[in-house]
């Protein structure tokens, strides 16, 4: 895997960078104004989150649909503390899900969320090693 960021600016003082991953794709991230950014995109550890949150849906939805679970819908929030001081590390965070689907068994998807925090979602597992993650979800019928 490979990632490229390069400060976005172009030699003014903001704090904006601009990625680009292997597979070709473009990201943004700026600071906070206080942080001499201009507040034009998300935070790095913003996105950090995001990328956790993308990479456990994806193990869930999958999971579930494998299973032949009628599944129509997933959104996970997260809400993350951070250590006071630096580094600022992830210390807490909380996964609630909301997944939607016809006849979704609770038992299935309660295990499609430990599998994917036990052993498929790299991102949180990683994470997992300064934070203490928790979950839980709900279950909207179609």
């Amino acid at each position: 895997m490979e990632c490229k960021v390069r400060w976005g600016n172009g030699g003014d003082d903001g704090m904006s960078f601009i990625a680009e991953t292997g597979s070709k794709h473009i990201v943004a991230m700026d600071g906070a104004v206080e942080g001499g950014g201009h507040n034009l995109a998300p935070r790095p550890m913003e996105l950090v989150l995001a990328g956790t949150g993308g990479c456990t849906a994806y193990d869930v939805v999958l999971i579930l649909k494998r299973g032949r679970q009628n599944i129509s819908g997933c959104e996970v929030s997260l809400k993350a503390e951070r250590a006071e001081t630096d580094p600022k590390v992830f210390t807490r965070i909380h996964f609630h899900f909301t997944l939607k689907g016809k006849n979704l068994q609770a038992e299935a998807v309660g295990r499609a969320i430990k599998l994917s925090a036990e052993k498929y979602c790299s991102a949180s597992i990683m994470l997992g090693k300064t934070a203490k993650i928790t979950h839980d979800w709900e279950i909207i019928p179609d």
